[in-house]
């Protein structure tokens, strides 16, 4: 019987992190499913894509069990930015843009994403649920590189001050700048865990200043 693949057991050191203490770690290409937005994380936008993503995830997920390739389908995560950095201090919700992601196997392949979507689009639309953005969701590799990556235990909403403490102090003691966009893994279902009790994985590509 062929071991089924755990990314947070295989690279755990992507997936963990120490309370109060940005660690450097480098990470190298990855591969995910990705569907792009803009607008608050507790949106209807968002949730429309992440309406998305889990069928198409757990799609090809079963589709690789059968071919003797299963894996467990990881934590989703999250890409954010702003034209206006300034806005996630302000807490300006709405021009927040994002990229939601679900990470998949090397080998996962177009087809294979594009079979999961054949296949999610017939179930969906027989329970009555909105299939456009399953043409939205894509195969995207990326490679961060060189990061900086800490664990927030609490509300999404209390990340504000550690990130300022990243930004105003963290980076320039360390003679780093921005090399990329702000990425969160989330270990915690919103759903099903109290707010204080959510564990976020915040992460931040970074180059020499």
């Amino acid at each position: 019987m062929t071991e089924k693949l755990d990314f947070k057991k295989a690279d755990k050191p992507y997936y963990t992190g120490k309370v109060g203490r940005w660690d450097r770690i480098v990470i190298p290409k990855l591969q995910f499913l990705t569907i792009t937005g803009q607008g608050d994380p507790g949106g209807a936008v968002y949730a429309r894509a992440l309406g998305a993503l889990y069928p198409l995830a757990y799609g090809i997920k079963f589709a690789q069990k059968a071919q003797g390739a299963d894996f467990v389908v990881p934590p989703q995560q999250s890409l954010w930015w702003a034209d206006d950095p300034g806005s996630f201090v302000r807490a300006e919700r709405d021009k927040w843009q994002w990229r939601a992601m679900i990470r998949m196997p090397d080998g996962v392949t177009a087809d294979d994403l594009d079979a999961a979507r054949a296949a999610a689009a017939v179930k969906l639309a027989k329970k009555g649920v909105d299939i456009a953005a399953l043409a939205e969701v894509g195969l995207l590799t990326l490679e961060e590189g060189d990061c900086l990556q800490t664990l927030h235990v609490g509300p999404y909403s209390d990340e504000a001050p550690v990130l300022a403490d990243l930004h105003d102090r963290v980076m320039p003691e360390a003679g780093l700048t921005f090399n990329g966009k702000h990425h969160e893994i989330y270990l915690g279902d919103p759903r099903r865990v109290a707010p204080e009790k959510l564990r976020t994985i915040l992460r931040q590509p970074v180059r020499p200043a």
